[in-house]
């Protein structure tokens, strides 16, 4: 059964982390997802990071991770042999995805604005950092600086107020999904108009649009939120983490009245609510110490039962080589094994994506560079002869 992009053609220009999730998705929804790369040095996620290492072969992790159900083709834009392919190729393209600066298309010839009077049903989508307007549009930067000036930084303090750089790529993530969203309206938005258009994704905007809890506190008061202090932060102890005996953590997230009653009655604690003030620090306090001491007890063996039970709402903080184990993530198949003609076999994550009729689908692995240039270049009408003076010339 085919996905419901079947039939889309996406040329994926982006490398690393923001553009390839985002393609990845798109190929995982049933899109032909063409993967451009440098002839002299493909993405750079085929050489950072851990490798997986089995079959006496060796891939990287990360590339696996961001590159299923794509093809690869290499060609170099700045020549004019690999600009003469890359038109051809936009000739049946849907979808026209970058991660450059804003600009650096445009100084090739190959903006939006040079391309959408000849290919008026494209849909080009930059990522950048902070978009194709504003004073800071040249600006290079990485996720800490989106996270730092979109204030999700400050959001994520100790208490006493140092900021911590989250272990995880927010901002990049995000403007994956605001990307694919993005992609995906536009394709709609085609199907009534008959004609593309351009989509302005920025990491900035992206991370900026995840504070609203906190963006809300501001409004109202004016005031910035304490860290460790606020409603989601620290401030309740039934939305609070707990050391348990072995030195392990849960997270007891048990926000509403009736599952925070419910979990209390299950510990054999519920008194301790009796004539406290919710408004008053020194009770809220005196709650969470009496919780504390109750897990200060417990192994997390212990707390299974309260981990399964459907209303209290306690979760045991888990390390990623438990998470790989999760049985809720298995049974929707969040981690997948694939097949890979070197590798064997290899761990994944699956897509978060689920259609009753049209499902998504792992059609085949993570392309080595450049490995389908002859394929597609030959689907092209482009002949052995020609794709050769094109390779002399450092073209493909």
């Amino acid at each position: 059964m085919a996905g419901p992009l079947d039939g889309v053609r996406v040329l994926d220009l982006s490398m690393l982390l923001p553009g390839p999730l985002c393609s990845q998705h798109l190929a995982d929804m049933g899109a032909e997802v063409i993967k451009i790369e440098n002839p002299r040095l493909g993405d750079g996620t085929r050489y950072l990071g851990e490798k997986i290492k089995q079959n006496q072969a060796e891939e990287s992790a990360m590339f696996l991770l961001l590159n299923r159900n794509k093809k690869s083709i290499t060609l170099n834009l700045k020549r004019e042999g690999g600009k003469r392919v890359f038109l051809k190729l936009l000739e049946k393209t849907d979808v026209l995805l970058e991660g450059f600066r804003p600009g650096t298309m445009a100084e090739l010839g190959l903006g939006f604005e040079d391309l959408k009077e000849k290919y008026p049903r494209l849909i080009y989508c930059a990522i950048s950092g902070y978009g194709a307007s504003g004073p800071l549009r040249d600006m290079a930067g990485h996720d800490g600086n989106f996270q730092a000036r979109s204030g999700l930084l400050s959001l994520n303090k100790t208490p006493h107020g140092e900021p911590v750089l989250p272990g995880f790529q927010i901002a990049d993530v995000a403007a994956s999904f605001v990307a694919l969203a993005g992609i995906l309206a536009a394709l709609y938005a085609r199907e009534k108009t008959g004609r593309g258009q351009f989509v302005d994704v920025s990491m900035l905007d992206s991370a900026f649009n995840l504070i609203h809890l906190y963006a809300a506190l501001y409004l109202a008061t004016g005031k910035n939120p304490r860290p460790g202090y606020e409603v989601l932060s620290g401030k309740l102890p039934n939305y609070a983490i707990y050391k348990t005996k072995e030195g392990r953590y849960v997270m007891l997230a048990a926000l509403e009245e009736r599952f925070f009653r419910t979990f209390l009655r299950q510990i054999g604690k519920e008194e301790i609510l009796e004539g406290k003030n919710w408004e008053k620090e020194e009770d809220l306090d005196y709650v969470r110490r009496e919780i504390s001491a109750y897990f200060r007890q417990k192994t997390l063996e212990e707390l299974e039962d309260l981990f399964r039970h459907s209303d209290v709402c306690l979760s045991p903080v888990k390390e990623l080589g438990e998470v790989f184990h999760d049985e809720q993530l298995k049974a929707r198949g969040q981690i997948v094994k694939l097949p890979h003609p070197r590798l064997g076999e290899y761990t994944a994550l699956g897509s978060p994506f689920f259609f009753s009729e049209t499902p998504i689908s792992y059609r085949f692995f993570p392309p080595g560079h450049g490995e389908h240039t002859k394929e597609i270049l030959e689907g092209l009408g482009f002949s052995d002869k020609e794709m050769e003076e094109l390779r002399q010339n450092r073209e493909i």
